[in-house]
């Protein structure tokens, strides 16, 4: 044990845990809970075990500042993350550390940046508008499936120019069964390696393949004509260059297009999924959203210029991804020593954060558990800490997608609300539950009433 210096401060840790695995039961069992406890019990810095292992939970901006940013390459993802991601995706830009990470940042941002996803807005309004029209009047749906069969398509189309992707098709479902995978592997103590024989290896290893195989066979077709005559992802990646004037390697180019697809599809789905929910919830916000959609638009699809005329749009997004962000969660392992807000966090220590706690202080967000979009007006969100919203993280491994997320949620929003009213269907329990993904989605599935508007 190494004696601390006067400057530094106890980590306290909890003192009722199972002698073999510590928290780990009461985490796998109910993690919102487990962390919202750690937090009322024990303030912002509290220490734990998941088995033998030592993890600390920081709850305060300022910490995770020090974290994410000044210290973003002083933790990674952890052998969790490296172990199972790499296994069936690859080292793309989710689990790469280090220089490699900070390569592959460097060369694919560009397809990112605000100025070049505006070209993806008429994609996302032109399949809006297409979903909608399959619906009738009084028609039941599952809107989570119908949010992830409409972000998959979008994403399908943007990474792939595929103009056919959705959940239930062949390719849709591979995705959906090895990320599956990943999230129920990650919940683990112990990780077994996929090659090995056990009930639904085979099934993800076939996945995998399936999919590895589809964007070969996409990269040898672009190969075929000019680069430069597609502007969707893929086409992007492979005209790429580093520094030193060299390419991706297809590998590597295949890593990173299962890695965009994989997040760039399943966040949004799970934020508007939530959005609809909380705004049949709140019918008077419900009415304030349509009011100011059908002012801004008369009739007309939206297009990128319309955000900025619909600022209440883009705050139901923001509120919803408050209220139920879908990275509830996430954790960096530490390469050394490293000190936050006093605290001395070992090597190999985890340092775990939960924006589904941070996104509940009272101090940062009055009445938090209330559904109040106005709180992100311009004058309100200027009150909010820097990190204390933290829907994409922060610092160097802040989310690639942060600028199409944020473009994608508003847009998806004013589109169907010009068409379509949904009305919750009762009696149903939507309860958050990320067991089993990498996700906050609702345990099951949610079911709406279309209404079409005139």
């Amino acid at each position: 044990m190494v004696a601390l210096s006067t400057q530094e401060k106890e980590i306290p840790f909890l003192k009722q845990e199972n002698p073999l695995m510590g928290s780990l039961l009461e985490h796998n069992r109910d993690r919102l809970n487990f962390y919202m406890r750690l937090w009322q019990e024990h303030g912002n810095v509290v220490g734990f075990h998941f088995g033998p292992f030592p993890g600390v939970a920081f709850f305060a901006p300022e910490q995770v500042r020090s974290i994410l940013v000044e210290h973003g390459y002083d933790f990674d993802k952890g052998v969790a993350i490296h172990t199972i991601f790499r296994a069936v995706v690859g080292d793309g830009i989710f689990s790469s550390e280090g220089e490699f990470h900070r390569r592959q940042r460097k060369i694919m941002a560009p397809p990112f940046q605000p100025r070049h996803i505006v070209s993806y807005a008429d994609t996302m309004v032109r399949y809006s508008e297409q979903i909608q029209r399959q619906w009738q009047d009084g028609e039941k749906i599952l809107i989570n499936h119908a949010m992830t069969d409409l972000t998959m398509s979008i994403i399908g189309k943007v990474l792939f120019d595929a103009d056919v992707l959705k959940e239930t098709d062949e390719l849709g479902n591979a995705f959906t069964m090895m990320f599956s995978y990943v999230g129920k592997e990650l919940t683990r103590l112990i990780h077994l390696p996929l090659g090995w024989p056990l009930p639904g290896h085979a099934q993800v290893r076939t996945a995998a393949r399936l999919l590895q195989d589809r964007l070969r066979q996409m990269i040898r077709e672009r190969r075929m004509r000019p680069l430069d005559e597609r502007n969707d992802v893929l086409s992007l990646l492979l005209r790429a260059r580093y520094d030193d004037g060299s390419a991706m390697d297809e590998d590597q180019i295949i890593a990173e297009a299962l890695t965009l697809f994989g997040a760039g599809h399943e966040t949004t789905a799970v934020a508007l999924t939530w959005a609809w929910y909380l705004l049949t919830q709140n019918p008077e916000r419900y009415r304030k959203m349509r009011q100011e959609v059908d002012t801004v638009l008369q009739g007309r699809s939206p297009t990128y210029d319309d955000l900025a005329q619909l600022p209440y749009t883009v705050q139901v997004f923001k509120e919803a991804l408050r209220l139920y962000p879908p990275a509830y969660a996430f954790t960096r392992t530490a390469l050394k020593d490293v000190l936050i807000d006093g605290y001395r966090v070992r090597k190999n220590t985890v340092a775990l954060m939960a924006p589904w706690v941070m996104h509940r202080n009272p101090e940062h967000f009055p009445d938090p558990e209330r559904f109040e979009p106005e709180r992100f007006g311009p004058e309100r969100e200027k009150l909010i800490p820097r990190y204390a919203f933290l829907p994409f993280g922060a610092g160097p491994r802040i989310c690639l997608g942060n600028h199409f997320a944020m473009m994608e949620g508003p847009l998806l929003l004013a589109t169907l609300a010009q068409r379509v009213s949904f009305e919750f269907v009762s009696g149903q329990q939507v309860i958050p539950d990320p067991s089993n993904t990498l996700t906050l989605r609702p345990r099951d599935n949610v079911s709406m009433i279309v209404r079409r508007r005139v």
